[in-house]
Parts: C-alpha cells; structure tokens; sequence
C-alpha cells in the first residue's frame, strides 16, 4: 500500500540517523517501528521490580534517613579538610 505521511522534524532526523547506522530502507525502517509500536512486533515483557524485604538495624530511624546522609557527608567533607590543611 502506497501513502503519503507529514513527519515531524526530530521523527525524520530519527529516521534518517537509523537508515544511516543500520543501512536500511525508509521503508523498512518505518514499517519496523510501527510494528513494534503497534505491537505486532516482538513481544516485551512488562517491567517488574522484585521486592527485597529488609528491617533496619536497631537505632536507626527511617524518618531521619536524611539527617543520617547528611551527618555522614559531613564527616567525609572534615576529613578531606584535615588532610588538606593539617
């Protein structure tokens, strides 16, 4: 089937960059990336994360996970000073 699309700039640029790294066809550069979008191409699998379940060790407190980053940062930053400047 014969068909005149309008492409965006930044989709033809896209286009063009593809026919150039993979040496192919408009044409089968396009009728690939609609099968995949229309997904009649290969099947993707939905992401999924795998939950770790954890505690904290005793004495730390979630709420102040922020004040625990930013004492350590802290630190780090005093000894670089001290090393810098004894």
């Amino acid at each position: 089937m014969r068909t005149t699309l309008t492409l965006d700039d930044d989709v033809a640029r896209l286009i063009d960059e593809t026919m150039r790294r993979e040496r192919r066809t408009m044409k089968d550069v396009v009728n690939q990336a609609l099968r995949l979008s229309l997904g009649q191409g290969q099947e993707i699998e939905p992401y999924t994360v795998r939950v770790h379940h954890t505690t904290l060790r005793p004495g730390i407190d979630p709420a102040r996970m922020n004040q625990l980053a930013d004492e350590l940062e802290d630190e780090t930053i005093m000894a670089k000073v001290r090393r810098d400047h004894p």
